[in-house]
């Protein structure tokens, strides 16, 4: 990697305890970042292009274009159609793929180490070339109206977007990654560059690779992406604020699909590691507190789980459950009841160990292939501007106290900050107010 400059090198030590750092950064000369992590015992090779463009980002009129988009990329360049592209990287046992969140869209590719030319180019081809055709663009929409119709036919998926939506009121950061039927049948190709020209630019752009690969090499073939210019849009930036919403949604099923929650903590806040704590001790797994009473002791439930999603700003901390109509009003209070006993008793000592330990062996578990190292240098990269190992995360997981427990659940949970919405039988609906006011 001769272009750009040289901002980790590898066996350097970070400022945390003095952890070895076995990746390098490469800034390009147009801002686009670029890390790599050999792995020499790996037969494969991962590779992803990060872009900091998500449903957050996009202004009225656009909603639902950067999940159009990345359906797009796939969908010809001027050498390759849709099928070559599909069939480029299959054909030799490879994956091609992308996904697209509320904040960032990824292109990736996992290869055998001989084949990383190839995904390179491959991704290349698709970054720059793509047609982006009138006629394509048209029957994607049709394409992309089946996956809405999909998900709104899927209760326990479309209830976490209608949450998100209405905690979040009318700030994009609540409105649904796959846009609707109106903002979809209303892009076009001008919507598309116009969008691609402001939000695909080379500083919100970062190239991750890792496994049987050299970092030379990898550098020497990204160069194109160092040569590129794009004129980001400048806008103003707004924070969400959360509204208190206690709702139901009527809709004919055989389960009640709860979703009952507080607004999170933003992923820069130091908080963010005893709450990973909290969320397992809740809901993350099958010996925490919600599944062993509800699911395991009361048997009421087959699914229920806790999750906090993050975002650059501020987060989201709910409890996802799906129950029979008769039974949902005392899954409620067996929800409030577990998170009322960790707000008002704490945890042990013993057991914040244990679930440190079980988050530090799933993470360390997580992070043995070529594709899930690649993931995190890319993510955390363009999430912190730099890079945050497993190492890091662990090292702050175990400093952890339990106090920590205790100021992060006084911070979140308070009842005029719950809100429930449910999906299901008009029949049974919940007296929201009651039961909160009963449990806190």
């Amino acid at each position: 990697m001769k272009k750009g400059l040289l901002l980790c090198s590898m066996n350097e030590e970070s400022d945390f305890g003095g952890i070895e750092q076995l990746y390098q950064k490469v800034v390009l000369p147009n801002g686009v970042r670029v890390l790599t992590e050999e792995i020499d015992y790996l037969r494969s090779a991962a590779i992803g292009i990060w872009v900091g463009a998500g449903s957050r980002y996009e202004k009225s009129g656009y909603e639902g274009i950067s999940h159009f988009i990345e359906h797009m990329f796939f969908k010809g360049t001027k050498k390759r159609t849709a099928r070559q592209l599909a069939e480029s990287l299959e054909s030799v046992g490879g994956q091609l793929n992308a996904f697209t969140t509320k904040e960032m869209t990824c292109y990736y590719a996992k290869v055998l180490d001989e084949d990383i030319d190839l995904a390179i180019d491959v991704l290349s081809d698709m970054f720059f070339h793509s047609l982006f055709d009138p006629k394509e663009i048209e029957k994607e929409k049709n394409v992309v109206l089946e996956e809405v119709k999909m998900y709104l036919d899927t209760p326990d998926e479309l209830i976490h977007d209608l949450f998100s939506q209405y905690i979040w009121n009318e700030h994009p950061l609540g409105m649904p990654i796959l846009g609707d039927e109106g903002s979809i049948k209303s892009l076009d190709r001008d919507k598309i560059m116009d969008y691609l020209e402001t939000q695909y630019c080379p500083d919100k752009i970062v190239i991750s690779a890792a496994g049987k690969i050299k970092h030379d090499h990898i550098g020497k073939s990204l160069e194109q992406f160092g040569s590129f210019e794009r004129q980001k849009e400048v806008s103003v930036y707004c924070h969400p604020v959360a509204k208190v919403i206690r709702t139901s949604m009527p809709k004919d099923t055989e389960q009640m699909h709860l979703v009952l929650g507080v607004p999170g903590i933003g992923q820069n806040d130091e908080d963010m590691y005893a709450l990973h704590v909290i969320n397992n001790i809740l809901g993350g797994g099958l010996s925490s507190r919600l599944f062993q009473e509800i699911r395991e002791q009361r048997g009421l439930a087959y699914s229920v789980y806790s999750y906090h999603a993050t975002y650059v700003d501020t987060g989201l901390f709910a409890v996802y459950a799906g129950a029979s109509p008769g039974n949902i009003e005392e899954v409620i209070k067996c929800i409030l009841h577990e998170i009322n006993g960790i707000r008002s008793k704490g945890l042990s000592e013993e057991e914040l160990r244990r679930v440190v330990a079980q988050i530090k062996g799933n993470l360390y578990l997580g992070m043995e292939s070529s594709s899930s190292i690649m993931s995190r240098l890319g993510k955390t990269e363009l999430s912190f501007d730099r890079v945050k190992t497993a190492e890091e995360t662990v090292e702050k997981l175990e400093k952890v106290t339990l106090k920590d427990i205790d100021r992060v659940m006084e911070r979140l949970w308070h009842k005029d900050k719950v809100s429930m919405l449910t999906i299901g039988s008009k029949e049974f609906t919940p007296d929201f107010d009651q039961i909160i006011n009963a449990q806190f």
